[in-house]
């Protein structure tokens, strides 16, 4: 068995067509129908169904190509090691992140780390926690941004910051009033909340203890929006609790708590064999230095969320 051969296999997944799939690995096609031959007879175990078209794995083949793809991507990861020991950081690398944290988070970080280290390709997925964290176990993701903590057996979390939560409020709010809110006063208020799914819905719900559509019985909101809270808000109907990171300074509609603040530990997850330890301190360091000072002193407690959401 080789690395070729395993290259070969991984084509003609993901082209569905021996031909194309030499094309991409730059041979022929015999040549690579031969690789591919030799490998099943090696393993005993027939890869493709050549009989459909677009040409699929079996059901055998589909674990086999799995796990090429593992193999493949963690001997990649071999040279970007190297390059670390000598003192540089370089290297393609898959980083998924949260919608609710997406949009505000990558444009305070993201300029300065690309210029900071040229030789990092960067490839952004915006993603659910769930799919996340099954990315990062199969391999297909390298990092996670997200929320934590979260179970997640094998993987590693390194904490970046607390992000405080605000309390969102229309014209006129009765709350609009005060300097600060209370967490008591989010059970006498309705509240818009994201939909299912999303772990930003967990934690605001662990605040209020109770799902609403900021009192319409009619509605059911299954947006994975905060602007759009936020603009149904602005438009008078009901509150919401929205990150600090998606408000501006002067916003109106902004009310901090009372202390202690409910805030969310933001993290970055990889695997326990990820080796590119420089890459990580190097995202840590540009996330941790795109927030304000005070969210780095890692002492506050978190608002607990459901493991997994």
């Amino acid at each position: 068995m080789t690395l070729q051969q395993l290259q070969y296999v991984v084509a003609v997944a993901e082209h569905g067509h021996f031909g194309r799939a030499a094309e991409a690995c730059h041979v022929t096609q015999p040549t690579l129908t031969m690789g591919v031959r030799k490998l099943e007879d090696e393993l005993d175990v027939v890869l493709f169904d050549r009989g459909r078209h677009p040409v699929r794995p079996t059901e055998d083949g589909r674990r086999i190509v799995e796990q090429a793809r593992v193999v493949l991507r963690e001997s990649e990861g071999l040279q970007d090691i190297v390059r670390e020991l000598h003192g540089g950081i370089a290297g393609r690398y898959r980083v998924g992140i949260i919608p609710t944290l997406a949009p505000y988070l990558l444009p305070r970080f993201l300029p300065g780390f690309a210029e900071a280290h040229p030789e990092v390709q960067l490839v952004l997925d915006e993603r659910r926690t769930t799919r996340i964290l099954k990315a990062l176990k199969r391999g297909t993701l390298d990092v996670g941004i997200l929320v934590t903590p979260v179970d997640a057996p094998g993987l590693v979390t390194i904490p970046l910051f607390h992000e405080p939560f605000l309390a969102y409020l229309p014209t006129g709010h009765p709350l609009a009033k005060r300097r600060r809110v209370r967490r008591q006063d989010l059970h006498d208020h309705p509240l818009w909340v994201l939909s299912e799914g999303h772990c930003f819905r967990e934690q605001q719900l662990s605040l209020c203890d109770r799902p609403s559509a900021a009192g319409h019985e009619n509605l059911r909101y299954e947006s994975g929006s905060i602007e759009t809270l936020m603009q149904l808000v602005r438009q008078g109907s009901g509150m919401t609790l929205v990150p600090e990171l998606s408000t501006l300074p002067d916003d109106p509609h902004v009310r901090r708590f009372e202390p202690p603040e409910p805030v969310r530990e933001v993290s970055l997850m990889v695997r326990r064999s990820f080796g590119r330890q420089a890459l990580v301190d190097a995202l840590s360091t540009a996330i941790g230095n795109a927030v304000p000072k005070a969210w780095r002193r890692l002492h506050k407690e978190p608002v607990p969320i459901r493991a997994g959401s």
